[in-house]
Formats: structure tokens, sequence, C-alpha cells
């Protein structure tokens, strides 16, 4: 009896765990929310993250670069339309001026990840340290959705479906 209460209780503070992990961090006047990518199908060497940045602050701030120990590179992109084709540019930063955010999403901007180590599987979590013009770095945990996912499914956020 004592053993099923311990491991429901570990079970319960894992789960709280990682329900506050994909919750609103913040660095300096910056705040990092939704943080999330879709799942990868085995062999793939590309991914993309998405997030949320806003700007708490009075003065402009800009995520200017990350990285993350899953690839081998990570990269601010953007997708744009050039003649009729969907092409991705690199881009040097993401502003975020005071009182505003700045949203990375699929078809738009995102940080692409490049030399996948892994497969990223849905309800895997991965570490993305994000760096500023001004505010200090911030590591953030990147929840992984399904596959061709438009956002992350915030309703089984981390297998907690009825509770």
């Amino acid at each position: 009896m004592m053993k099923k209460l311990q491991t429901g209780v570990l079970s319960l503070l894992i789960t709280v765990a990682i329900a506050l992990g994909a919750q609103a961090q913040t660095s300096g006047n910056i705040t990092v929310q939704s943080i999330w990518a879709r799942a990868t199908p085995p062999g793939a060497k590309t991914a993309a993250v998405y997030l949320t940045l806003a700007n708490n602050g009075t003065t402009d701030d800009k995520l200017v670069a990350a990285s993350t120990p899953i690839a081998g590179m990570a990269g601010l992109h953007t997708e744009i339309m050039d003649n009729g084709v969907m092409k991705m540019r690199p881009l040097k930063s993401v502003d975020v001026k005071p009182g505003g955010t700045a949203t990375l999403k699929p078809g738009g901007r995102h940080i692409m990840l490049m030399g996948l180590k892994q497969a990223l599987k849905q309800g895997d979590h991965f570490p993305i340290t994000l760096t500023f013009e001004h505010a200090p770095p911030l590591t953030v945990q990147v929840e992984v959705a399904k596959v061709g996912a438009a956002k992350p499914d915030m309703g089984d956020m981390h297998g907690m479906k009825g509770m």
C-alpha cells in the first residue's frame, strides 16, 4: 500500500514539474511562452521550433540566436512566397518591440533545427537556449506535438488528459 502511494505521489510530482516547465519563462524583460515543435519521422534531419516572445520592458530587444544539444545547428528562419514558390530564408534576428510580441509559427518565422541527432517524438521534451540582444540567455523546454500539428495540443498536454 505504501509503495503504491509513493509511486503515485512521484508520478504526480513528475507530471506537475513537466507542466510547470511548459509555462511562460522570463529573462530580463522578455517572456517566452508556447514553446513547441512537431514530431518528426525517423531519419529526419530537420525540424522547427515555434514560440511566442513578449517584451515587458520599455526598450527594443531581439532574439539573435538559439542552440540545442539535439541538433548540430539551430538558426532563425522565415518562410516567404517567391514567384509562387514557398522558400525558406535565414534571419539575423527577430525584433520584439516594447510592450509587443513576436510569434514564431508554422508558415512564418521559426527556429530551424538542422542535423537532428534523434527523431522528435510526440510527448517528448528537449532544451533550447535562446540568446537575446539585451536580455540574458534563457534555456527553456520544448514540448514535441504530433506530426503535422498546426499548434500544440494544450488539451492533452503532457498526457494529462482528463486530469
